[in-house]
């Protein structure tokens, strides 16, 4: 009984981590990824619709992406979505591309990045102990209406306990890596 609730917690953890590695990469690193954009959404006929779906991104230079349209006639609506994003790019077009160059980060702009890369961390960490939390809770009541013996639930709280050790280790190595990228770009 206990198994498959730990299963279905450990599927929780997961998508904690994947929440994270999502969203570190739309941080910038100095380096041009098309990740940078993944969150850009522009008006295209009246509905808000991911860049991604009206265009096709590229970084064929380390400090420069293209954005190339599907749809020549959407492009002012799309280099005006990243404008008003929070990407912090200034786009350039030329009628039928726009470019976007990755100006190098200050070293104050790349503190305040790592900075903002621990915050996330730690918020994904929280994440992980309301996870746990929940499923303490539920074993709690597995015990308490005998549907797990008290072995099995000292049993389900030690493994919770090394699932909770192994993802938050995985966050902080996340974090770390994602930490260097910047400071070293």
């Amino acid at each position: 009984m206990y198994q498959e609730l730990l299963r279905e917690t450990e599927k929780r953890m997961l998508k904690a981590v994947e929440v994270l590695k999502a969203d570190l990469r739309t941080i910038r690193t100095g380096r041009a990824s098309p990740a940078l954009l993944e969150r850009v959404t522009v008006e295209y006929y009246g509905h808000p619709t991911p860049l991604n779906q009206l265009a096709v991104i590229s970084a064929p230079e380390p400090t420069l992406l293209v954005v190339r349209p599907y749809d020549l006639g959407a492009l002012e609506e799309i280099e005006r979505g990243i404008l008003t994003s929070d990407v912090g790019l200034t786009p350039s077009n030329d009628g039928r591309i726009i470019r976007l160059p990755i100006p190098r980060l200050t070293e104050e702009r790349r503190q305040e990045l790592a900075k903002m890369v621990r915050q996330r961390a730690e918020e994904g960490k929280v994440a992980l102990r309301n996870v746990r939390r929940d499923t303490l809770e539920d074993l709690r009541e597995f015990e308490k209406e005998k549907l797990v013996s008290e072995d099995e639930f000292y049993r389900g709280k030690e493994k919770l306990q090394e699932l909770i050790d192994h993802y938050t280790e995985h966050m902080e190595e996340i974090s770390s890596r994602k930490q260097r990228e910047i400071i070293e770009s």
